[in-house]
């Protein structure tokens, strides 16, 4: 008698992987449910990359470079169905008391944050902490492990770049930490606030309220160095260095009839090309980031958050979503995929944006019945941390 047919999972591993891969996330799932070696098959990465490729958060780029490698592939999916749907567990992490804040032209007790790794940095006036997330990677430890000072003020904004953070101050100083030792360096920048900087490659970027805008080298023997120095004929509310190193961009406050998206050369200062032909006054940019060297986001006190690709027009924006309540929107973030998520102005609204769709995905309101605005958002694939006036909140995405 002939022999009876084999199973289709004594097939090769390769060929199998082959056939799993024109599969889709739910056909996976029952896949796993057959046999062990299935089950073990379907849950290796290979099969689950591009299913994350499309979905929210799931720690892939647009380009594919994975920036979450370590955490299988499947679980990143699966939370992202919580990221989708809005599903997460509140909570308040840290309280503090606030002073009273009347605009964003003022720095006091605006809290800044930054994600590394196992720990997250916290702007509290003067001085920045550092606290271990808990295990679960929701909770705080009760006290800062670190404590960053040196600003005779308010710390306005900070970066956190190859273990250093870079801050300015209400002071208009700029201060340089290495976050393993003692060395910090710190020296005079702006004659008055330091709004913004960043940190790339030695250079450090700053941006004030007494309308300029600076480069600085903190190569050996030049630390400290202004090496350019520009007239933005306005306040200067937010910057960012471009990935290539060779410009940056600066956000201002638009109060006069200049853009207030600009393009800087990074190594003579000159103006190279404004963003945008329609922004009204007082259209202020709050906050501005790069996720490729051609791709940028900003947003502000018009309540657009708005996609520009400067490889195709400089006079329009490629996408733009609008916030729904008419709220300025204080900060924004990207996962450099799919997802956005903003910050409002009003009662602590932290929003999820799809660039895929043109309405908000999602919204969570953080702070009632005291208003507060959302000052600064960081992210993993897993939580989102926001930073309101007087308290830290999070939002655990494992928690379905």
């Amino acid at each position: 008698a002939a022999s009876p047919p084999s199973p289709l999972w004594a097939l090769p591993e390769e060929l199998l992987l082959l056939i799993c891969s024109y599969l889709d996330a739910q056909a996976l799932g029952r896949l796993a449910q057959v046999c062990r070696r299935l089950r073990f098959l379907s849950s290796r990465d290979l099969l689950w990359r591009r299913i994350a490729r499309g979905c929210l958060n799931s720690g892939f780029t647009e380009l594919g470079t994975d920036l979450a490698a370590g955490i299988p592939v499947k679980e990143r999916v699966k939370v992202s169905q919580n990221w989708k749907h809005g599903r997460c567990r509140r909570e308040m992490v840290l309280k503090w008391k606030c002073k009273q804040v009347v605009s964003f032209c003022s720095s006091f007790l605006m809290p800044w944050i930054e994600l590394d790794g196992e720990y997250l940095y916290l702007s509290q006036a003067e001085n920045i902490q550092a606290y271990h997330l808990c295990a679960e990677g929701t909770g705080l430890q009760r006290h800062p492990q670190a404590i960053f000072s040196g600003h005779q003020e308010d710390v306005c904004r900070f970066v956190l770049v190859n273990s250093h953070i870079v801050s300015g101050g209400g002071d208009g100083s700029i201060v340089l930490h290495k976050i393993h030792g003692s060395y910090s360096v710190k020296f005079s920048a702006h004659e008055q606030e330091v709004n913004c900087v960043d940190f790339q490659g030695g250079l450090i970027v700053s941006g004030s309220r007494d309308r300029t805008a600076k480069v600085w080298s903190l190569n050996a023997g030049r630390v400290g160095q202004c090496l350019h120095t520009v007239q933005t004929e306005d306040r200067v509310w937010s910057i960012a260095i471009s990935p290539l190193l060779s410009s940056f961009v600066t956000g201002t406050a638009c109060c006069g009839h200049t853009s207030p998206l600009r393009i800087w050369d990074l190594e003579s200062g000159q103006l190279l090309t404004c963003l945008g032909t329609d922004f009204h006054r007082g259209a202020g940019v709050l906050d501005v980031l790069y996720e490729t060297p051609s791709l940028l986001l900003s947003c502000g006190y018009d309540t657009y958050i708005r996609y520009w690709d400067i490889r195709t027009s400089t006079r329009k924006c490629v996408q733009e979503w609008e916030e729904p309540h008419d709220s300025a929107l204080y900060c924004i973030r990207s996962d450099k995929n799919h997802m956005i998520a903003s910050g409002s102005s009003y009662y602590g609204v932290v929003r999820l944006w799809d660039k895929r769709q043109t309405r908000c995905l999602q919204s969570f309101h953080l702070s009632s019945p005291t208003s507060s605005p959302v000052y600064c958002l960081r992210f993993s694939t897993t939580h989102l941390y926001a930073a309101l006036a007087s308290a830290l909140h999070v939002l655990d995405f494992t928690a379905s």
